[in-house]
């Protein structure tokens, strides 16, 4: 009898620490991902500055004219490539991406840039939904 309670106890601890790993593997993945996407970001924002700076205003269009702006197809052919736009985080339209593989929304003002991911679920949401998980950058 007791040795069916050990096992029926060691097969519980087994189940538990099994679902706290798988747990604890995804937090660690989607921390990994948030990082580089706030790197990734930084170098964003560092390029369009110096983008600003060279031709005198924002790129303009969406995320893939900006992409294509950034890479010299610009009024000046100005190449702006900084840090993390070396790995070629793009995808196969040449659009701008997150590190879920979400091309990325850019917006301009006169003030500056707003960069919205979104996110691990991938699916861009409003702030009514409970579970929303999209990243908002602005410099």
């Amino acid at each position: 009898m007791m040795r069916k309670i050990f096992l029926a106890i060691g097969i519980i601890t087994i189940a538990l620490g099994t679902v706290w790993a798988a747990r604890a593997w995804n937090t660690l993945r989607v921390n990994a991902r948030t990082a580089q996407f706030n790197n990734d970001v930084e170098d964003l924002f560092t390029a369009l500055q110096k983008y600003k700076d060279r031709v005198g205003s924002y790129p303009t269009g969406g995320n893939l004219e900006v992409s294509k702006a950034l890479q010299g197809n610009n009024s000046k052919n100005v190449i702006v490539i900084v840090g993390s736009a070396k790995k070629n985080n793009v995808n196969e339209k040449g659009e701008i991406i997150d590190p879920w593989g979400t091309p990325l929304r850019i917006y301009f003002s006169d003030t500056g840039v707003l960069i919205r991911s979104a996110g691990p679920n991938r699916r861009f949401d409003d702030s009514t939904v409970m579970d929303a998980d999209d990243f908002i950058r602005s410099n």
